[in-house]
C-alpha cells in the first residue's frame, strides 16, 4: 500500500490512525518513515481492510479537504468595531492632513512669514526655562505625568498605585485617584476632555474622572503595562504592555478594538501622528514600528538603536518622529524618505521620554536615568538648555500645549515645573 509523499497527507493519515501527528524536532522525512513503519506492521498483524477503508476517506475526503484549505484567510480577520474605528480614524485624519499641508503650503509661499526667525525666537525662549515650582508628589518614586489639554491641571502616577491631580499653576492637589493594586506606570490626559487614563503592572489600564470617580477599566493584557495614549481624536487609548503586545481601546465602549503584534519582546512605549492616522510603537527589542491605523498594516520599522527603545514622539509638522533609548541615543527620523537624519548622544544614561514641543515643534524635550532633562532644537539638534534640579532618576516629562511649561517627575519623589513665563515677562516689562 503506498505511503502519501506530501507532508500535510501524511499528518492526516497519522492524525486518522490515532498517533501523534509530529514529534519534537522531527523532520518530514522522518516523519513519512514513521507512518511507513506503522502501515507494515498494521499489515503483518492482519488490519489491512483497516488500512484499505481509510485510504477510501481520505479519496473521498480530499476533494472538500483542498478547498477548505483554500478558503483558509492569510491574515486575522478583524471584527466590525476595528472596521469602523478604522473608517472613523480615516475620517478624521484625512481634513487634518490636508489643512496640514495646505498651511505649511501658506507659510512658504507668503512672504510675510517667516518660519525660521520664528523657531529661533522660540528656540531663544526656552533658553530661558527656569525652575519655577518643585513639590513632593507622593511617597513613593514617580512613574508618569500629563497636562491637562488646558495646562489648568497636572496629573502624576507612582509606585504606590496612586494617581494625583494637581491644579496648576500652583500645584495643589484636588484629587487622589485609588484603583490600581500595583504601581501605577503611566498617565496620560485626554486631548478632547478633562478625563484622563492611567496603565499599571497590575495588567489594566483604567479611565478616570478628575474628581476621582472610575469611569472604566480596561482589561485583557497578559503582562504588566507601561506607557499609555490617546489618540487625538480622544475617541480611541492605546496600551502597550510587556506581553509583547499593544492594544488600541473604544474609550467609549470600553471594548478591545486591536491587538497589535509584531514586537519580539515587550512594548514600552506608544505615540499617535498628529493627523491621528499613524500610530508609532517602541519596545525591549530595540526597534520602533510605525502602524497605519486606517489600513493596519505596517508602514515601516526603525531600527538604529542597540538597547530597549523606550519612548516615541511625533512631530507636529507630521514627518518627524524621535525616540529615546537605553543606549543613550535619541534618534530622529523622517518618515518621507524612511532614513535617520540625526543621532544625538543626549545623556549619560538610558533616556526614559522623549516630545516634540506641541505647537510648531520647534524643540524636543528628552528626559533621562541621568536626573536630568534636556532641550534640543529642532532646526539642528544642538542642546538649547539642560532642566538640572532632580536628585534621582527622571522618569517622564510633559510639555504644556502652549509650550511655555514642562513637567518632569523622578524617583527623588518630587514633581518640578520649568517655565520660560517669568523670564518673558521680565523681559517685557524692561521693554515698557
Amino acid at each position: 500500500m503506498a505511503v502519501p509523499t506530501n507532508d500535510s497527507a501524511v499528518r492526516a493519515r497519522l492524525r486518522r490512525l490515532g498517533e501523534p501527528v509530529t514529534f519534537f524536532g522531527e523532520r518530514e522525512m522522518e516523519r513519512r518513515d514513521r507512518l511507513r513503519a506503522l502501515m507494515v506492521s498494521l499489515e503483518a498483524d492482519g488490519q489491512l481492510d483497516r488500512l484499505l477503508r481509510l485510504q477510501e476517506e481520505e479519496q473521498g475526503a480530499g476533494g472538500a479537504e483542498e478547498e477548505e484549505q483554500i478558503q483558509y484567510p492569510f491574515f486575522t480577520e478583524g471584527t466590525q468595531e476595528l472596521l469602523e474605528a478604522r473608517v472613523d480614524i480615516a475620517r478624521y485624519s484625512l481634513p487634518r492632513a490636508k489643512a496640514r499641508i495646505e498651511r505649511a503650503k501658506r507659510r512658504h509661499d507668503d512672504p510675510d512669514e517667516d518660519p525660521e526667525a520664528e523657531a529661533n525666537l522660540v528656540v531663544k525662549q526656552a533658553e530661558d526655562f527656569v525652575l519655577e515650582c518643585s513639590e513632593i508628589g507622593d511617597d513613593r518614586p514617580l512613574t508618569g505625568c500629563s497636562f491637562s489639554r488646558d495646562a489648568s491641571m497636572l496629573a502624576t502616577s507612582s509606585w504606590s498605585g496612586m494617581i494625583k491631580v494637581w491644579s496648576m499653576p500652583n500645584v495643589t492637589k484636588i484629587a487622589t485617584l485609588k484603583g490600581h493594586t500595583e504601581r501605577a506606570t503611566d498617565v496620560a490626559f485626554s486631548p478632547t476632555d478633562n478625563c484622563l487614563a492611567t496603565a499599571s503592572a497590575d495588567k489594566t489600564a483604567k479611565l478616570w474622572n478628575t474628581d476621582g470617580s472610575l469611569l472604566m477599566s480596561f482589561d485583557g493584557h497578559l503582562d504588566r503595562l507601561a506607557r499609555v495614549a490617546f489618540h487625538p481624536s480622544g475617541g480611541y487609548l492605546a496600551t502597550a504592555s510587556f506581553d509583547k503586545t499593544w492594544r488600541l481601546w473604544d474609550v467609549s465602549t470600553g471594548k478591545e478594538l486591536l491587538l497589535q503584534e509584531g514586537h519580539s519582546r515587550g512594548v514600552y512605549g506608544v505615540g499617535f501622528h498628529p493627523d491621528g492616522s499613524l500610530a508609532a510603537s517602541c519596545g525591549l527589542d530595540a526597534y520602533a514600528r510605525v502602524w497605519d491605523l486606517r489600513s493596519g498594516r505596517l508602514w515601516g520599522k526603525l531600527m538604529g538603536h542597540v538597547k530597549p527603545v523606550l519612548g516615541v514622539s511625533f512631530s507636529p509638522n507630521g514627518y518627524l518622529v524621535a525616540t529615546g533609548s537605553e543606549d543613550n541615543f535619541c534618534r530622529i527620523w523622517d518618515l518621507r524618505t524612511k532614513i535617520m537624519l540625526y543621532s544625538i548622544p543626549a545623556h549619560k544614561s538610558l533616556i526614559s521620554h522623549v516630545k516634540f514641543e506641541p505647537q510648531e515643534g520647534y524643540y524636543l524635550a528628552t528626559s533621562s536615568y541621568d536626573t536630568k532633562a534636556a532641550l534640543w532644537s529642532a532646526r539642528d539638534y544642538k542642546p538649547i538648555k539642560s532642566l538640572v534640579g532632580h536628585e534621582s532618576k527622571v522618569t517622564s516629562l510633559d510639555i504644556s500645549g502652549d509650550g511655555q511649561q514642562i513637567v518632569t517627575v523622578s524617583h527623588d519623589r518630587t514633581i518640578k515645573i520649568w517655565s520660560c513665563r517669568s523670564r518673558s515677562q521680565d523681559n517685557a516689562m524692561e521693554l515698557d
